[in-house]
């Protein structure tokens, strides 16, 4: 869309460069001809406000908030949204310092493994006790034959104790050869890369914003919502470590998967 402003400088330079009255400019543009003769009123009203600005203002920089409210006090018939434009207008606004530009990162599809522990997915999930406290669940999934290799439950955890779980898992399973999750704190942090880095383990992040690319936890993620979550209230976090392990177990050895021809991940992976 063409504004106003842009027709009158369209008007302006055809007039000086080309030999072409200023109606007849108007005409090829559809500007109105009456507005070179229009004397806006506008900034010569703004200047008494501009002039209350500059006295509460001094020499200092002062937020908009804070302009309105000392603005208000001295002339208290002045709105608040005359005192903003004057403000952003005259350039009174604090300088704000841009944003870094956030790295992206690039798409990481999911694949299937054709063995177990190539890969194992992670990701945690949310709940509460009956009493209201927040509970956390790290699931980890091995996507080959979709075995769950644990449900560590706890009130909070951070990296120490996320590094903790999975060497809980890999004691009894093995060493994954890379560890697929999104980017949340606790995977981004200092202390899990170097983990990582120690264990020789590859970290296959996925795009933020994209759960699609840890397909296969996402889905156990769902199941574990409608069966466990759900289906249970818990009192206590050692109640909820029980049912987990139940689920586990019967997630595992008697629940068939469409995705293995109805088969249980343990008879998969036999």
């Amino acid at each position: 869309m063409v504004r106003s402003g842009d027709k009158e400088e369209c008007v302006v330079y055809v007039v000086a460069h080309y030999k072409v009255s200023h109606s007849r400019a108007c005409k090829l543009f559809s500007y109105a001809r009456g507005t070179k003769y229009y004397r806006k009123l506008m900034p010569q009203k703004d200047e008494a406000v501009k002039a209350v600005i500059v006295s509460v203002i001094g020499t200092r920089r002062r937020g908009r908030k804070k302009v309105i409210a000392m603005v208000q006090r001295k002339q208290p018939g002045l709105s608040a949204s005359k005192i903003r434009r004057v403000y952003e207008q005259q350039g009174f606004s604090l300088y704000k310092k841009p944003g870094k530009p956030r790295f992206i990162n690039p798409a990481n599809t999911a694949i299937l493994p054709l063995k177990a522990n190539v890969e194992w997915a992670i990701d945690f999930m949310h709940d509460s006790l009956i009493s209201g406290r927040k509970i956390r669940s790290l699931n980890i999934i091995d996507p080959y034959n979709r075995f769950c290799k644990g449900m560590f439950m706890a009130s909070s955890i951070p990296a120490k104790r996320l590094i903790a779980m999975l060497e809980i898992a890999m004691a009894e399973y093995g060493k994954p050869k890379s560890i697929r999750t999104d980017n949340g704190p606790e995977f981004i942090s200092k202390r899990f890369q170097l983990w990582l880095h120690a264990h020789q383990i590859k970290w296959e992040k996925i795009q933020k914003g994209s759960p699609q690319e840890n397909c296969f936890i996402e889905r156990f993620n769902r199941t574990a919502r409608e069966e466990l979550f759900n289906a249970n209230l818990f009192s206590s976090i050692n109640e909820a470590k029980e049912l987990a392990e139940e689920f586990v177990k019967e997630y595992n050895t008697e629940r068939p998967h469409e995705s293995l021809k109805n088969q249980t991940p343990y008879e998969y992976a036999a």
